[in-house]
């Protein structure tokens, strides 16, 4: 908010689940205020009761920032966002009879129908993570392309070298030590502002009701788990959640990063300095 005052930028947020109306306290969206200090771009795009692909995403972040009147700061934590956004990223088509095709097979059936189509499927993608095993059998059977087929584009070698479509200078600040307390305090604050009446309220599609905050607090409303229960459970999420995120983020050598600092207006300073230093 501060970066963005300073310099006339507008906010681009890069949380995959604040495109979502309603869904306030449980994704820490911007309050109105802050809103109406500074515009916000990629928040309350569609009800929560729709999915929202990554590739949805994608179309409509770039259409926003291209129509962007002045500078950008690009903040959130979902790192295949951010990349959908910055990268050569493209997303081949769903087709939900194919999709249950796929599903109806075992994981080694998916695995040899792969490596039917393709021997060297595995250069390409990790044949032990079902999730991408089978995503890859779905898109070879509605496109006719195996995943060696796509790891060879130029796109596909532009994305593994960190190659942007967008300008752009990356900075993050890595908290250390400090984490766990500030998630846990986090959770406490979202109870207290009241999530589970906001969950509640909300009629929660496929996506939304896998957002973390939103997936914990389900059995609370259906009285099955306890706000206790609830809340260690987003804590511990949350915290697994961010070291992924960290691993992710970690590997684009385009991104500096900085220590977290306590004292705001020292923590400030430090981002303004390394973002002059590297603008000049």
């Amino acid at each position: 908010m501060r970066l963005a005052e300073d310099i006339g930028a507008s906010i681009l947020s890069i949380d995959s689940m604040q495109v979502y109306r309603g869904m306030d306290i449980g994704t820490a969206k911007p309050s109105r205020e802050e809103r109406r200090r500074v515009p916000h771009l990629m928040i309350d795009i569609v009800d929560p009761s729709e999915p929202y692909s990554v590739a949805s995403f994608q179309t409509e972040a770039r259409r926003m920032l291209r129509a962007a009147d002045g500078p950008v700061v690009i903040a959130g934590g979902s790192g295949l966002h951010m990349r959908a956004v910055l990268d050569p990223l493209e997303f081949p088509p769903h087709d939900p009879a194919v999709r249950a095709w796929v599903r109806g097979l075992t994981p080694s059936e998916q695995v040899e129908r792969l490596l039917d189509a393709d021997r060297e499927a595995g250069t390409a993608i990790d044949l032990r993570n079902p999730r991408r095993v089978e995503r890859a059998l779905e898109i070879h059977r509605v496109t006719g392309r195996t995943p060696s087929d796509r790891a060879r584009t130029e796109g596909a070698k532009r994305v593994e070298r960190y190659e942007s479509e967008i300008e752009f200078v990356g900075v993050g600040v890595d908290p250390g030590d400090t984490l766990a307390a500030r998630v846990e305090a986090r959770v406490e604050a979202m109870f207290a502002a009241g999530l589970v009446g906001e969950v509640a309220s909300l009629d929660l599609g496929p996506t939304a009701g896998q957002a973390l905050g939103y997936k914990e607090v389900l059995p609370v409303v259906a009285g099955t788990m306890s706000e206790e229960d609830a809340a260690a459970e987003m804590v511990r999420a949350t915290l697994a959640l961010a070291k992924r995120q960290r691993t992710f983020f970690r590997r684009d050598p385009r991104i500096t990063w900085l220590e977290w600092h306590d004292d705001v207006d020292q923590r400030y300073a430090t981002l303004r300095r390394q973002l002059d230093t590297v603008l000049a």
